[in-house]
């Protein structure tokens, strides 16, 4: 028997039968709940998304109560320790993991687009060397969309393939460029060599050395920090992935669009509060002080607590075994001690603890890109790298779903009623 909600209006006393599927109601179906006459029906007003769901995807698990995050299925704890971030970017995409043939033509496909045009080295050079990195990223993804206008063929599955293969290869040498340009080093061509993450370190820290070689130990690791920043369901960049796909446009636009929803302090810019955080705390001794002054409501304790986490983000947990192997490769950063003792603090604290406070993704990673030697400008910028993959995916799972039309939420207008105009010599200053 299917399942239905009872919705009893009690501006009419009438009693109204709504489907219950997948345990969620079809925000359409309560537009037949109306008074008549020129009522339109009820609509649901949820800013930000609190309880709403836009669309429906077989790409990312979330249960923020237990803390698991699934990339198709597959526990994140597993694709760290065992996966690649190409294999993981496989699995994303096409849902299932490849066997060893299929990776390598998949890892082929990607290395043979890692080039870009020299003409978007030349349309990067323009902007000023302190211009921020992600500035830079953003604008040269949505320039893309001139260099390569068959990705406008949205819906030839073959062109699809090709933008995706394009953007998954090329986001890490623009990325690269755009760093090295701050720096006001040359640009390094890519590695083909090497793997997607030695390559990208190879663009970024090559100097006058004939051939790279990357550290494994950091390689391995930004491997793994890659693969936690894949996808996360539907958080705001994802959101706007979506969203701005819906109008048909090509992905380097979409991407772009997504890509600035990233650059927000509040989305990819969250690692970079933390590092200043723990600068201004300065020294272990002076973190009851600032914990009194968080409780007191002034001041926030960044890199603590998440939208959709109710328990320890599982990502964190994998970020802070990571961090003590880069440590092991490029010395302790001055700033963990003061990030364990804070940890310890807030996670016997009930003030925290009773609030679901607990570390998230972005608590240790900042350290690790900075130990990595990263500038705080490059940080979102790495984030859009590893999202691109889940953004991507999102977006053909949008375009491909049967029910995608473009996105318009509806609005409660509180605005002035119907008036007349009225002439510059009868109005009066407000």
């Amino acid at each position: 028997m299917p399942e239905t909600l009872s919705i009893t209006d009690n501006r009419t006393g009438k009693t109204y039968e709504v489907p219950i599927a997948e345990g969620a109601i079809r925000a359409t179906d309560l537009k037949k709940i109306t008074t008549g006459g020129e009522d339109q029906g009820l609509c649901t007003y949820d800013p930000a998304f609190m309880n709403t769901a836009a669309c429906k995807s077989k790409i990312t698990f979330i249960d923020g109560d237990k803390g698991i995050l699934m990339y198709r299925g597959y526990p994140i704890e597993q694709l760290a320790e065992h996966s690649t971030y190409l294999e993981t970017a496989y699995l994303i995409l096409f849902g299932e993991l490849p066997t060893k043939g299929q990776l390598d033509g998949w890892t082929h496909s990607i290395v043979m687009h890692t080039m870009v045009h020299e003409n978007i080295k030349k349309f990067m050079e323009g902007f000023t060397y302190d211009a921020h990195p992600m500035g830079v990223f953003i604008s040269t993804v949505g320039a893309m969309s001139t260099f390569y206008p068959d990705g406008k063929q949205i819906f030839n599955a073959d062109s699809r393939q090709k933008q995706i293969h394009r953007l998954i290869a090329k986001t890490p040498t623009i990325a690269a460029y755009a760093y090295r340009h701050s720096i006001g080093r040359p640009y390094v061509y890519p590695d083909n060599d090497l793997s997607f993450t030695g390559n990208f370190l190879n663009m970024l820290f090559k100097m006058t050395e004939v051939k790279y070689q990357p550290n494994k130990a950091l390689e391995r690791a930004l491997d793994v920090l890659f693969i936690l920043h894949a996808d996360h369901e539907q958080n705001c960049s994802t959101s706007a992935m979506r969203a701005i796909g819906s109008s048909n446009v090509d992905p380097f636009s979409a991407l772009a669009g997504a890509a600035a929803a990233l650059y927000g302090p509040l989305h990819g810019g969250a690692n970079e509060a933390v590092l200043r955080m723990l600068k201004d705390i300065g020294s272990v001794d002076h973190i009851p002080a600032f914990i009194k002054k968080v409780k007191a409501g002034d001041g926030r304790l960044m890199g603590f607590g998440h939208r959709v986490y109710k328990s320890y983000d599982p990502r964190a947990k994998i970020i802070k075994r990571t961090a003590y192997e880069v440590f092991g490769v490029t010395g302790k950063n001055p700033l963990l001690d003061i990030a364990l003792e804070l940890e310890r603090i807030a996670l016997e604290d009930e003030y925290f603890v009773s609030r679901k406070l607990y570390p998230n993704v972005d608590f240790y990673s900042g350290l690790i890109y900075q130990a990595m030697g990263f500038p705080v400008e490059m940080f979102a910028v790495l984030f859009a790298i590893a999202r691109t993959v889940g953004w991507v995916a999102q977006w053909e799972e949008m375009l491909l779903d049967p029910e995608t039309k473009i996105a318009r939420p509806k609005q409660l207008y509180e605005g002035a009623t119907a008036r007349d105009y009225v002439p510059m010599g009868g109005r009066s200053a407000y």
